[in-house]
């Protein structure tokens, strides 16, 4: 067990929290409040890698969000304290009961736990939102359900979310997400043949395998740098046209071209414009990504209209 301990009452919710959307965000949000309210301590208590990582080993999950962009999102939403929790093997062998007395009780010194009407946990996942309100007369805390209906009318789920990117479908990634999607990673030396034909690209290299890439093809994109906000458009592909064979991630960024080597870039991802295509010719290829760029600039002149 990690060395953790809240001194303080608090009120606590649980959840892996993939992609912290616009439901996850309601819940916390009423957890702050709660907290105000009732004189306590915001505590998330979050898992770290995805339970389905360690429990299914054939388990190939792709997360919406790396750890450390889950714990950047979670930290800026108000709590007093963020905890994210080893998943292991053993973890999950706990008890409903175990659970609930060793982390909540003795860890957590919980008064309240919110958790949405779904909620499972304990080993083999076989404790509901009703064993927890039991658990709650015998240890001391109040249990407080969040409704279905609650979580928007529309049931966000980070599954639907997964699904929407791998699809291409950013705009309603972003939507249930509450905010951009985002890739980051550092920028390494390609091949060069932007530079050749005028659209100098930096390739982006994400060193989680657990991250999910979007659908191939392509994107209008922001990023900031340097304090600066910075438009562009990214590929995501092989790059056919040339026979390329291995996936890239590519950023052309617009009136830009400071040295941005080995540096960290977060790159956010506004609107997918087209699937990847192979053309006949560079020069081909060249015509559509005048064309893209020019689609792009309008996507982006009516968003700062």
């Amino acid at each position: 067990m990690e060395k953790y301990s809240i001194n303080q009452p608090s009120v606590v919710t649980i959840g892996t929290f993939d992609g912290v959307h616009i439901g996850h965000q309601k819940i916390i949000k009423q957890l702050v409040n709660t907290s105000k309210l009732e004189g306590l301590k915001s505590v998330v208590l979050t898992f770290f890698p995805h339970p389905r990582m360690v429990l299914q080993k054939e388990s190939n999950i792709k997360l919406i969000n790396t750890i450390n962009e889950r714990y950047t999102i979670l930290n800026s939403l108000g709590l007093d304290f963020l905890l994210i929790k080893t998943f292991t093997k053993e973890f999950s062998r706990l008890s409903a009961e175990e659970f609930v007395k060793q982390i909540l009780v003795d860890k957590l010194n919980a008064k309240k736990v919110i958790i949405g009407y779904d909620h499972r946990f304990g080993r083999n996942r076989n404790a509901d939102i009703n064993n927890l309100k039991v658990f709650g007369e015998t240890y001391g805390f109040a249990v407080e359900e969040i409704a279905a209906q609650d979580i928007d009318d529309v049931s966000v789920s980070s599954t639907k979310i997964r699904k929407a990117l791998i699809e291409g479908d950013i705009t309603t990634a972003n939507n249930y997400l509450g905010y951009n999607f985002m890739l980051n990673g550092t920028v390494t030396k390609g091949k060069g043949l932007g530079k050749t034909i005028n659209f100098p690209t930096a390739n982006i290299l994400i060193s989680e395998d657990y991250k999910i890439i979007p659908k191939q093809g392509s994107y209008v994109v922001k990023s900031v740098i340097e304090n600066t906000t910075v438009y562009g458009m990214m590929n995501i592909g092989v790059n056919p046209t040339v026979n390329g064979n291995t996936q890239t991630i590519e950023v052309h960024f617009f009136n830009f071209n400071n040295d941005i080597y080995n540096k960290n870039l977060q790159i956010e991802l506004l609107k997918r414009i087209r699937d990847e295509q192979k053309f006949e010719s560079v020069e081909a290829l060249t015509q559509q990504l005048k064309k893209d760029k020019e689609t792009s600039l309008q996507f982006i002149a009516a968003q700062n209209a």
